[in-house]
């Protein structure tokens, strides 16, 4: 991918040429520091878990501070997840499918994207989609 220049204030919009070189860049970037801040919690957290065993005398305490490795562990995990997802995003990006819907091929809205950028589906095919699952969970 050639290094264009994303000026500091720019924003995407719906009046500029879809996913043109400054626009995919701008989505490029804002997913690689996602994923870089991702990192950094886990690291941080590794560092956390490390720093010492569950040595509470008090059984409180001890279920307590368990309690809430475990809830970190989830949010880690998740977020490993999440980093996968990004890592795919990345993929089109360098690709040129980012941005376009996979089950329609139509272009995903700036706003949507901006909101989630890992998104893969048009707001209309997800909606879609999750009508589909509430039906057959239904069943």
């Amino acid at each position: 991918m050639s290094s264009t220049l994303v000026p500091p204030d720019y924003r995407p919009s719906e009046d500029e040429e879809f996913m043109n070189p400054i626009m995919r860049e701008y989505f490029r970037m804002k997913l690689l520091k996602w994923r870089a801040e991702l990192l950094a919690e886990s690291t941080e957290t590794l560092h956390h878990l490390q720093e010492g065993g569950i040595s509470e005398p008090d059984i409180t305490d001890r279920a307590s501070r368990e309690t809430d490795r475990s809830l970190e562990l989830r949010t880690r995990d998740r977020e490993r997840k999440l980093i996968s997802k990004i890592d795919e995003a990345l993929q089109r990006v360098e690709d040129a499918s980012y941005g376009y819907c996979e089950e329609t091929g139509e272009p995903i809205a700036v706003r949507r994207l901006e909101a989630r950028p890992i998104a893969t589906l048009s707001l209309e095919a997800q909606e879609r989609h999750e009508r589909l699952e509430r039906t057959h969970r239904d069943d």
